[in-house]
């Protein structure tokens, strides 16, 4: 079976194997021994605060678990603010105009201009699944799993929500956008930027980055093509959040171009459509067929969701299998949370 769960101490062997398979420009997860202990530590710490005044640096981070093997398959986390201590950068792409009434011209130029804007806000983010299991709603599993907790969890995180999506770069990991605009600033490769951006020294980026609007007509076209575009291996990611209420507004990574997407969090479909419901465990009719649904407990440091199929939906309560209560750590007549999985072809 499938379960997303918390992190653990002792799953770090297997982050560093699934962070040496991301690639260059997926800064949220790099192939460094300590810059990972520290992730699940400050993780560990976030999920065992059993209050919050207000959200702060707390970071949750899950896994999807094979449980047949054991092996971890796949990450996504959720951070409840940035910026806060580190200066969170972006651009937005705006407009200028220039006009002469004498000469009768009138001309709107977009622009890149570099902000702070999302200071202070929740993130989505982590979102990695080992390619070998990028079937079977997987990735569906994990990046919608999140907003499980967040429907459990909304005081631990603000009112607006964003994710930062990968931006385009080839094999080699050279972005176009990189090559035309960061290169002329900080004379660095577009992989020791990355580096140094997910190593959280971000000081570089306020001292050689120019503040002044970027006119993105004097871009190289191959620059201009990949603002708000995101790398091929992220457009399913992008997909499943449009899918549930995400939107583009404009910002985009100040390094490759990606686009953010962002919602308000009352505003997502498996948040707002998600509902709490008791559990019975028994033996459910036709398990395997109808609709796909998301459960998850409504615990914090025990986190738990999966993906189950029912032949009609559930009403007050749930009828569970024991393998699928185990994999939750429920027993009869503890609440769970319970959404329909959306297909692709919905909306």
């Amino acid at each position: 079976m499938m379960v997303i769960r918390s992190i653990r101490e002792d799953d770090l062997d297997e982050l560093y194997r699934l962070a040496a398979l991301t690639g260059v420009g997926f800064t949220s997860l790099v192939a460094d021994e300590e810059i990972l202990k520290r992730k699940i530590a400050l993780s560990q710490n976030s999920f065992s605060k059993e209050t919050i005044a207000e959200p702060t640096d707390e970071s949750y981070l899950f896994v999807l678990e094979d449980t047949e093997t054991g092996t971890i398959v796949g990450t996504s986390g959720l951070l409840a603010t940035v910026g806060l201590d580190e200066p969170f950068y972006s651009y937005h792409l705006g407009t200028i105009t220039h006009s002469s009434r004498e000469l009768g011209i009138h001309n709107i130029h977009p622009t890149l201009i570099l902000n702070n804007d999302f200071t202070g806000v929740s993130e989505v983010c982590t979102l990695f699944l080992q390619e070998d299991y990028r079937h079977s709603r997987n990735g569906q599993l994990l990046s919608k799993c999140r907003f499980m907790f967040l429907a459990q969890f909304p005081e631990r995180f603000t009112e607006k929500i964003f994710a930062e999506m990968r931006g385009v770069c080839d094999e080699q990991g050279v972005s176009p956008l990189w090559e035309s605009l960061g290169r002329q600033f900080f004379s660095i490769d577009f992989e020791r930027a990355d580096e140094l951006t997910a190593q959280g020294n971000k000081q570089f980026i306020a001292e050689l980055m120019p503040n002044n609007p970027v006119y993105v007509n004097l871009l190289p076209q191959e620059a201009r093509d990949v603002l708000g575009k995101v790398h091929k291996n992220t457009e399913p990611a992008r997909r499943l959040l449009e899918q549930e209420g995400f939107r583009f507004e404009n910002y985009v990574d100040i390094f490759d171009g990606g686009p953010t997407l962002e919602a308000r969090i009352e505003d997502i479909r498996a948040v707002r459509d998600s509902r709490l419901v008791l559990a019975t465990i028994g033996q459910p009719k036709n398990t395997g067929e109808g609709l796909h649904y998301l459960v998850s407990n409504a615990k914090l440091n025990d986190f738990r969701c999966i993906l189950i199929q029912r032949a009609t939906p559930p009403g007050s309560g749930l009828v569970l299998t024991q393998e699928e209560a185990d994999a939750l750590m429920v027993q009869h007549k503890e609440p769970i949370r319970i959404v329909e999985l959306l297909s692709h072809t919905r909306h």
